[in-house]
């Protein structure tokens, strides 16, 4: 197969993608998931409405593979859902063009200053918002963007520096478009608590490193007068895209396409109604506009996230190789629907039009398909920046109201066995404070076990350590009772079986 996809020759038999008139929309970090996503929702919209003004210039931060893959297309890819009993393919025509600021940072400033810009999008993943542990803006991971801003501020450049972070570049856009103060709207569209908050204190902060006292007060003033940054929570599982799906799309196609994207049947985006000029009408795409995002994003961090660690500790446990295998687990699937629907689920306060019991059911269901492609030691990541969120408040709230969560206590047990036999085997734990929890399984752990950290199978030992774990700093809520931890403690012969 030679023939390559491209906006100018749709195959037969296909609906032919939207063909945008302009670029309305500038989207920082231009990954799998924002094609699979907001550029599908952006698209629908068009179709929808017959609005092709709101094309996207794509920004692809790391590498310039997502721009060698679409550019040669016209900015055209598919997208492959895929259910676990059928599939389909659909398009994609809302992305114009994408750029690499390594080498074409002149291109997206001038984007985002143009008048007919008035959205940014973000998915730069978290890690991409160069931010310390205590949540202020890391500089140093910023600095050469800052330089460049103080001198474009300046007027003292002759071509822009190349951009080498997105904040960084987002601060240096908005600040060519101050200059002619047309309103914009920065939308990020991280898995962030309070994301647009986050993102409006990092911008600010960079401004007063780069420009502090009067010589920022135009910019400052600017933010603070026409540009707003809504908050907004998104979920669609995108798993990797396999060569067999490649394979499966360009027999269907007739066509190779380099940009083809997976996703799965279910998808959801949330946005909080606060924009500061026009904007797409994603609501017509399926899109919920909204006043408060927060009960939205509490229920999925506490639902669907919450359960979706669960399902990986319990079932890596279990010898299940992904999050497919393991939820239809009759033991853990029933563990599972304890955490969810006694645990969790009455201390959410459901948001307006959304049925929680409902979402907990397609939770388990969406869990259920192949096509995630979610391996459980892949979700079992991070455990320590997790839980707090993810469990934390169903603990507390549940035991404030007289409530003993058995299914988080049974997550804690699979967590704490999980760090430990990965720290036994010597398959180590991909968490921050990996650290931290192998010192404290080494300090825990009775003499004579393998490499000095315990008998794997020996439950006194497995106790020990699950203690030592449970009382990491900030794991668990501030005051949590030590009969709680003992009923943690009881659920290991569980875990161990």
């Amino acid at each position: 197969m030679t023939d390559r996809l491209h906006r100018d020759h749709v195959p037969a038999g296909i609906d032919a993608p939207v063909t945008p008139t302009a670029v309305g929309i500038v989207h920082l970090g231009i990954g799998a998931f924002h094609r699979a996503h907001q550029a599908v929702y952006t698209e629908r919209a068009a179709i929808a409405t017959g609005d092709t003004v709101w094309g996207i210039l794509g920004v692809t931060q790391r590498s310039a593979r997502v721009r060698d893959q679409l550019r040669p297309q016209g900015g055209v890819y598919s997208v492959l859902t895929a259910g676990e009993k059928e599939s389909s393919v659909e398009l994609i025509g809302s992305v114009v063009d994408v750029a690499y600021p390594a080498e074409e940072t002149g291109l997206v400033l001038a984007a985002l200053a143009a008048p007919s810009t008035h959205v940014v999008t973000l998915t730069i993943t978290e890690k991409g918002y160069a931010r310390q542990p205590d949540g202020s803006l890391d500089v140093t991971a910023v600095a050469t963007d800052l330089e460049a801003l103080t001198a474009e501020h300046g007027g003292a450049v002759d071509a822009p520096r190349p951009a080498s972070s997105a904040i960084g570049l987002l601060v240096r856009g908005l600040a060519a478009r101050a200059a002619s103060g047309a309103p914009i709207t920065v939308l990020t569209c991280d898995n962030m608590v309070d994301n647009g908050h986050v993102l409006e204190r990092l911008v600010r902060e960079a401004v007063d490193a780069a420009l502090p006292g009067a010589e920022g007060d135009t910019l400052r003033g600017f933010l603070d007068a026409r540009v707003t940054f809504p908050c907004s929570m998104v979920d669609r599982i995108v798993p990797a895209t396999t060569p067999e799906q490649r394979d499966e799309v360009g027999r269907l196609l007739g066509v190779r396409d380099e940009g083809l994207v997976v996703g799965e049947p279910f998808a959801q985006w949330v946005i909080e109604d606060r924009f500061a000029g026009p904007r797409p009408a994603w609501e017509a795409a399926g899109a919920t506009l909204t006043k408060d995002v927060a009960p939205f994003e509490q229920a999925k961090l506490r639902l669907l996230n919450g359960t979706h660690s669960l399902v990986a500790y319990s079932g890596w446990l279990a010898g299940h190789a992904t999050i497919a295998e393991a939820v239809t687990d009759p033991e853990i699937a029933a563990r599972a629907r304890q955490y969810l629907f006694e645990d969790a689920l009455p201390t959410l306060t459901a948001p307006e039009g959304l049925d929680l019991r409902q979402y907990g059911e397609q939770i388990l269901t969406r869990f259920a398909n192949p096509h995630t492609g979610h391996t459980t030691v892949q979700v079992a990541m991070d455990g320590t920046q997790k839980i707090p969120f993810r469990w934390g408040g169903v603990l507390a709230e549940s035991l404030a109201a007289g409530r003993e969560p058995l299914g988080v206590a049974f997550g804690l047990a699979a967590w704490a066995e999980f760090v430990r036999r990965r720290l036994v085997t010597g398959e180590g734990v991909d968490d921050p404070r990996a650290a931290e929890l192998a010192n404290l399984v080494n300090a825990a752990d009775v003499p004579g076990g393998s490499d000095g950290l315990g008998d794997v199978e020996g439950l006194a030992g497995a106790e020990e350590d699950l203690r030592a774990l449970l009382a990491l700093p900030g794991l668990l809520p501030e005051g949590t009772p030590d009969g709680f931890v003992d009923r943690v403690a009881e659920e290991l012969e569980s875990v161990l079986g």
